[in-house]
């Protein structure tokens, strides 16, 4: 028996087996779990424990969803990103009927974390953003724990995309209406994958010519994100990665020292649509900065920051890794780390000439407050990450059930067998 009922309801999920392993983990524990599958790639994922599919239509599912949270007595709801369609609907149903909610997603530092709040992530998250505040909070709090790195495997990732994304595509005629959160098609997401390691060899090639010429330069770093992720469409005043960079490049040329170097750096999971080489060197030359603007596919970003004049961001988590090694960082979206005297407030424009650089003790201070209240250890690219993320999830969620919260801290102590994972 647990000492206070709670039902939790999960969505959709990142790629791969975590919210199949978390669900079993509370399943364990003594609590009802529920999973609703809206896609084919939904239901590959969660197998072994019981689930409804919803087979309706998108305009039938607010209904269906406050219907099933009423019946099943839900008090729990867990989503992975809270920007998806189906899932901004749950979100505000959910909170009409005081449920709580958690949402994952991609971790705001990385690696190792990932993220996990309550109502929203992001440009919704509810974290503060008060100097005062912030510098307050992070007195009463721990410093943050220095572990070693997590087991990290790309290939991992790769291969649990594919198979929910197939099935996705294979499911089709037992999900007919269902519409995928990504732009775009997934088959030619593929195709766009199968042209950019089609030119793998050449962007190398490529990168090693590119940052020998930028040695010794006052280079500014600008890390693209995809177009498709939900910080660009829901979380920035841009409609597409282009547009952004389209910015960026125009205030570039008209305020930056004459002297400066803009280096531009390929997202490593861009599916490979856009020849970003090709359309910067034409945009480059359109304003007059043809000599000025490099573009590169891969090298390490971190090594990049380092001798990096500055940083820009539309609100990539890259943001953090300049202000990590301690170089101004300018967001030109929403950013839970766009913190005044942490990142540059003075616009784009005045970037180029004179940065803010962030204050260090206070970017101190919000990294523990971001570590204590949105992180939680793990991740989704190996077996070990997503065992210490379900752990650490568990923990979480069982923060104010004390008795069951050390039931699992108890079960996972050595000697104990965790949940495996495929």
């Amino acid at each position: 028996m647990v000492a206070k009922r709670r039902t939790f309801l999960f969505l959709q999920g990142s790629p791969g087996p975590f919210f199949r392993l978390l669900g079993s983990e509370l399943t364990r524990l003594g609590f009802p779990v529920h999973r609703i599958n809206l896609s084919g790639g939904d239901r590959y994922d969660w197998r072994g424990l019981g689930t409804t599919d919803y087979r309706g239509t998108m305009r039938g599912w607010p209904l269906y969803f406050d219907g099933f949270v009423q019946r099943h007595e839900v008090t729990d709801v867990v989503l992975f990103g809270d920007c998806r369609p189906v899932h901004q609907v749950a979100v505000r149903l959910a909170q009409l009927r005081g449920v709580h909610i958690h949402v994952f997603e991609e971790g705001y530092i990385r690696p190792d974390w990932m993220t996990l709040e309550r109502d929203g992530v992001n440009g919704h998250s509810s974290l503060v953003r008060d100097p005062e505040v912030i510098l307050a909070e992070a007195q009463g709090l721990p410093p943050i724990p220095k572990l070693p790195p997590i087991t990290a495997q790309f290939s991992r990732r790769a291969r649990d995309s594919y198979w929910h994304y197939h099935h996705v595509v294979t499911g089709k005629l037992r999900f007919p209406f269902y519409r995928s959160h990504r732009q775009g098609s997934i088959i030619l997401d593929g195709i766009g994958w199968l042209l950019r390691l089609g030119r793998a060899q050449a962007s190398a090639r490529q990168a090693e010519k590119v940052l020998p010429a930028i040695q010794g330069t006052k280079y500014f770093l600008f890390p693209l994100q995809l177009t498709g992720d939900y910080q660009i469409r829901s979380h920035s005043p841009f409609s597409s990665m282009r547009q952004g960079a389209e910015y960026v490049l125009g205030s570039f040329a008209a305020y930056a020292p004459d002297d400066a170097v803009l280096l531009v750096k390929e997202h490593p999971l861009d599916s490979g649509y856009l020849n970003w080489r090709r359309w910067l060197k034409r945009r480059a030359r359109h304003h007059g900065v043809a000599g000025r603007v490099f573009h590169v596919d891969g090298g390490d970003l971190q090594a990049l920051s380092e001798s990096a004049q500055g940083m820009v961001c539309i609100n990539s988590t890259s943001g953090t890794l300049g202000l990590e090694v301690g170089i101004p960082v300018v967001v030109l979206g929403d950013a839970v780390y766009d913190v005044p005297g942490v990142t540059h407030q003075g616009g784009l424009d005045r970037f180029w000439s004179k940065p803010e650089t962030p204050d260090r003790d206070l970017y101190a201070a919000f990294k523990k407050t971001l570590h204590a209240k949105c992180l939680v250890r793990g991740g989704l690219a190996s077996e070990t990450a997503i065992q210490i993320l379900v752990r650490g999830s568990v923990e979480r969620f069982l923060a104010d059930d004390a008795p069951l919260r050390d039931l699992h801290l108890a079960a996972q102590a050595p000697g104990t067998s965790p949940a495996s994972s495929r």
